[in-house]
C-alpha cells in the first residue's frame, strides 16, 4: 500500500471517530500554563498603561484569539499540515516581498503591512512557514541522503531567502534568529557538525566586511552594548535607563503599579522591548525568576514534545519551534540585561504587539498538533 493511500484512510479514520480523542490528548497542563504566562503579559500591560484600556484590554482579547486559534490547529491531522508545509512557505515568502515594497515605514525599517484591521509583520510568521518547511523537506530523508551535499542545497536556499528578505527590510536581529532556526532543525535532522564548524568559519571571516554594510543606527547599537556611557542621552539611553530600572527593584520590588523608572517614562518601550525590565521593577528578583521559570517550562515542553514524538517531521518541526521560543525569551532578556546589543525582539505572551502574539499561538497550535498526532505513521523513508 502507498504511504499516499495510507495517509488518506488514516486521515479519513481520524475525522470519523478521533476527534474526542483528540481533545484529551491536548496538553490541558501546557494550556494552563500559557494562560498562566498571559496573565503575567496582562499584570505588566496593565501596570505599563496605567489601567486596561491602553495594552491590557488588547492583550487579553489577542490572547483569547489565539487560544481558540491553538486549540483548533491542535485537532488538525499532522500529516495534512506536512502536506500544505510549501504553500505555507510560499505565502511567507510572497508575505516578505509584498511588505518590500508596499510595507508601512516605521523607526526607520519597513517591516508591517496592513490585512484589513490587522498589522502583520511578516517577518514573524516567516519564522514558524520556514520550520514547517525545513520539517517537510527532511522528514522522509535517510541517514546517507542528509549527509549528500547536494541534498542540502535546496533546504539552504530556503533559509537564506527569507533571511535576505528580512535584512533588507532592515531586520537584522530577526534575520539573525531565522538564521539560527534553521540551523537547528538542520542539526537535528542530522547535517554533519563539521558542515556547521565550515559555516561559522566563513561568518566569523565575513563579521569585518558586514560591519561595514551595517546601518548606522546598528553600529551605534554595538558601540552602545560595548560603552553604554559613551553616549548616555543618545544610543546609551535604553539600556542605562533598563539596568537601573532592574537594579531599583531589589529583591521584593517595589510593588504593583509602584514602579518609578517605568511610570515616570524613563523606561523606553515599556510595554514591548522592555517589558521585563518592568516587572523586575514592581516585583523584584523573585518575581523575575518567577517569570523566567514559567518561560523555561513553556520551552522545556517544546523539546520534551520533540523528544516523545515518534516521526521525524513533528520532531523537527517541535525542535524549531522551541528555538523560536527559547531566542524570543534569551535575547530578550539579554538585550535588556546589556548582555547583547538592543534589539526588537518581544518576550512571548507578555510584551505588547498583535504579530507576535498571533505568530506564537500558531506556533504553539502546530506544537500541539504534533503532540495530539505524536504516533501518526508517515511511511518509508526516502532513500
Amino acid at each position: 500500500m502507498s504511504g499516499t493511500v495510507f495517509e488518506r484512510r488514516l486521515l479519513t479514520r481520524d475525522r470519523g471517530d478521533g476527534l474526542l480523542q483528540k481533545f484529551w490528548r491536548i496538553p490541558w497542563l501546557f494550556v494552563l500554563l500559557l494562560c498562566a504566562v498571559a496573565a503575567v503579559g496582562y499584570v505588566a500591560l496593565y501596570s505599563a498603561g496605567g489601567g486596561p484600556d491602553a495594552y491590557a484590554a488588547k492583550h487579553a482579547l489577542r490572547f483569547g484569539f489565539g487560544l481558540v486559534l491553538m486549540l483548533s490547529i491542535a485537532m488538525v491531522d499532522i500529516r495534512l499540515i506536512a502536506r500544505f508545509a510549501w504553500l505555507g512557505y510560499a505565502v511567507g515568502v510572497g508575505l516578505l516581498v509584498l511588505v518590500l515594497l508596499h510595507g508601512n515605514v516605521g523607526k526607520g525599517a519597513q517591516r508591517w503591512i496592513d490585512i484589513g484591521p490587522l498589522q502583520l509583520q511578516p517577518s514573524e510568521l516567516m519564522k514558524i512557514m520556514l520550520v514547517l518547511a525545513l520539517a517537510a523537506w527532511f522528514h522522509r530523508a535517510s541517514w546517507e541522503r542528509v549527509g549528500n551535499l547536494l541534498f542540502l542545497i535546496p533546504p539552504a536556499i530556503m533559509v537564506l531567502v527569507p533571511v535576505a528578505l528580512i535584512l533588507k527590510q532592515p531586520n537584522l536581529g530577526t534575520g539573525l534568529i531565522t538564521a539560527m532556526i534553521g540551523g537547528a532543525v538542520f542539526l537535528v535532522a542530522g547535517v554533519r557538525l563539521w558542515k556547521f564548524a565550515i559555516i561559522l568559519g566563513a561568518v566569523g571571516i565575513a563579521a569585518p566586511i558586514a560591519y561595514d554594510h551595517l546601518r548606522d543606527y546598528q553600529k551605534a547599537r554595538i558601540t552602545t552594548f560595548l560603552d553604554p556611557e559613551s553616549d548616555p542621552l543618545g544610543a546609551g539611553y535604553n539600556i542605562i535607563q533598563s539596568k537601573i530600572a532592574l537594579g531599583s527593584g531589589g529583591l521584593w520590588g517595589k510593588g504593583f503599579l509602584q514602579g518609578t523608572q517605568g511610570h515616570l517614562n524613563f523606561l523606553p518601550e515599556k510595554q514591548t522591548d522592555f517589558i521585563f525590565t518592568m516587572i523586575a521593577e514592581e516585583f523584584g528578583l523573585v518575581g523575575a525568576l518567577s517569570v523566567l521559570g514559567l518561560l523555561t517550562l513553556v520551552v522545556l515542553f517544546c523539546f520534551l514534545v520533540a523528544f516523545r514524538c515518534r516521526h521525524q517531521f513533528g520532531r523537527l518541526l517541535a525542535v524549531g519551534l522551541g528555538t523560536n521560543i527559547f531566542l524570543y525569551v534569551f535575547v530578550n532578556i539579554a538585550m535588556v540585561t546589556g548582555s547583547i546589543p538592543v534589539g526588537g525582539v518581544p518576550l512571548p505572551l507578555i510584551s505588547h504587539g498583535g504579530s507576535a502574539m498571533l505568530t506564537t499561538m500558531l506556533g504553539f497550535g502546530l506544537l500541539m498538533s504534533v503532540q495530539v498526532h505524536r504516533d501518526a505513521e508517515f511511511g518509508p523513508a526516502r532513500e
